[in-house]
Parts: structure tokens; sequence; C-alpha cells
């Protein structure tokens, strides 16, 4: 009897054992396998999605190659001013030349650099702080183009979409990078619109314009600030034949309309939906023909 009674209480102990050995045996396979493959409930942050900065600001700041590219836009700049400069006849109006500012004569890519690594986005708040820093240096060849420009007596107007608060400081940070025309007349900071064209028609109403130099193809003509990738490259293929005669293009692969048009103009997008637009607009090779799905 002692025996049977033992074995009773043994075999009863095991049953109800027995779920809680299986919850955990589940719980420890259920880990394993989050372990292995990320959680598709996870918070996808604006410091994940800032990773993305890194190579393209890297790029920027170290790369020699990006050097020769911003040498090699103001020698063009520059011989096409001077076909421009030897074309003219007593009677035209001044010469003048309309630059954008950010990422086209000046950089701020240590602005792109300190978002790295921080949850949070551009907002005016921050980018505003930086602009009062007054610390962009210029881009390389850019110092020299323009006071080229300066010395034949060709205008250059700064039309830019930093806004007027930032008048001063803007004007503070070109001056002590020795920039010709850096006064009230010739900066031409946003207002109201992003849209350039009244700035521009502005200055196409009294100066006759060799060229335009910016990063944003919105720089030279307001249709491209379309909203969807096909538009604009199609504005590409019918403007060509001024890129590198009116229009002088800058490099820049941290942000600008480019990437406007990956989301359709919708910045309100969630890191996550934005990094899930630029991975949709990838081409991607199909792979070696022995790799397995």
């Amino acid at each position: 009897m002692p025996l049977r009674n033992t074995s009773a209480r043994a075999s009863l102990y095991r049953r109800r054992l027995a779920p809680t050995l299986s919850a955990l045996a589940i719980g420890v396979a259920l880990s394993g396998c989050a372990s292995q493959e990320p959680s598709t409930t996870a918070t996808y942050s604006n410091a994940d999605l800032n990773e993305q900065l890194v190579m393209a600001t890297a790029w920027m700041q170290s790369a020699a190659e990006y050097r020769a590219l911003s040498y090699q836009a103001f020698n063009v700049a520059r011989l096409r001013l001077d076909q421009a400069l030897e074309a003219r006849s007593s009677g035209d109006r001044t010469l003048a030349v309309i630059v954008d500012c950010d990422e086209a004569v000046i950089d701020n890519t240590p602005f792109q650099a300190w978002l790295i690594g921080r949850d949070e986005q551009y907002s005016s708040a921050s980018w505003n702080a930086w602009v009062e820093d007054a610390q962009a240096r210029a881009m390389p060849g850019a110092g020299e183009f323009l006071n080229y420009a300066h010395a034949r007596g060709v205008e250059v107007f700064y039309v830019t979409n930093r806004r007027e608060s930032g008048l001063d400081a803007t004007m503070e940070n070109l001056r002590a990078l020795d920039f010709p025309w850096v006064d009230e007349a010739h900066m031409m900071l946003r207002t109201e619109s992003s849209d350039k064209q009244a700035r521009r028609d502005r200055v196409m109403a009294d100066h006759d314009v060799a060229l335009l130099i910016g990063d944003h193809l919105a720089d030279f003509d307001s249709r491209y600030d379309a909203d969807d990738v096909a538009t604009r490259n199609a504005q590409v293929i019918q403007d060509r034949a001024q890129f590198g005669e009116r229009y002088i293009v800058l490099p820049n692969p941290t942000y600008g309309g480019w990437e406007a048009a990956l989301y359709e103009g919708d910045f309100s997008l969630s890191p996550r939906q934005k990094d899930q637009r630029r991975r949709a607009a990838l081409r991607t090779w199909s792979g070696p023909e022995h790799e397995t799905p």
C-alpha cells in the first residue's frame, strides 16, 4: 500500500507539472526564434532611419571624388560664364548668375552628421540653430568661382530657401567665407513660398542670367517640384541640353527633392514607412544562378 500510494502521488505530480514544462518549452523555442528574426512589431525610430545618412554624409565629407565633382561643376561654370561674357554687346543688361546656398556653394553636412545617432528628424528649430551658428564651409571651388564672377562685373544673387529670419546669420557666414555680393539686395531668402520662381523672375527682370547653380533641380525650374519620381526624371530628359550649359548641378545624396519624390511629398510618414519607400525604390539584382531562395 505505501508503495502504491507513493506511485500515485508521483503520477499526479507529473500530470500537474506537464503543462508547466510544455509552456516553458514553447517559450524557449519562441525566444530562440525571436533571437534569429527581428520582431515585426519592434519600434523603428528616427535614430534607425538616420543611420542611412552615414554613407552619404561620410562620402560628402571625406571623398576626394566629391571634391572633384564640386571643382568640376565650378570649372564648367567658369567656362560657360566666359562664353557669356564673350558674347556680350554694348547695351546689354548686366550679367548675373543665380546660386542656391545650401549644398550648392556652402556645405551643411555637419548638420546631417549631427542627426546620426539621434532619435529625431530635421526640424526648423534644430536647423535654425545650425544657421545661427554660421559655421557652414564653402563648397570646393565655390569661392573662387563667385569671386571670379565679381571680378568680371557679373552680379551674384543668392536665391535660397533659408528663411528671412536667418538673413543676418547667413550673411555673416557668407562674408566669413569671403563671398562677394553679400548684401540685402543680393540675398533672396524664403518669405512665404518655397517656390523660387518669383525670386528668379525678379532677377531676370533687370539682368541677363547666364547660369543657375544648385543641388536641387527646383533651383533651376519649378516644374521639378513634382512629388513623384517619374515626372522629375522625364523633366530631366526634356531639359538634358541645359545641364552643363545653363544649369550647373552639385551632388547632394543626403536630402532634397529626390527624397520628397520617394514619399510623394508626404514627410509625415513614419520612419519605418520612409525606410520602406526608400527600399521599394531600389532596383535589385536577382543574384547568382546558384542562389537559393
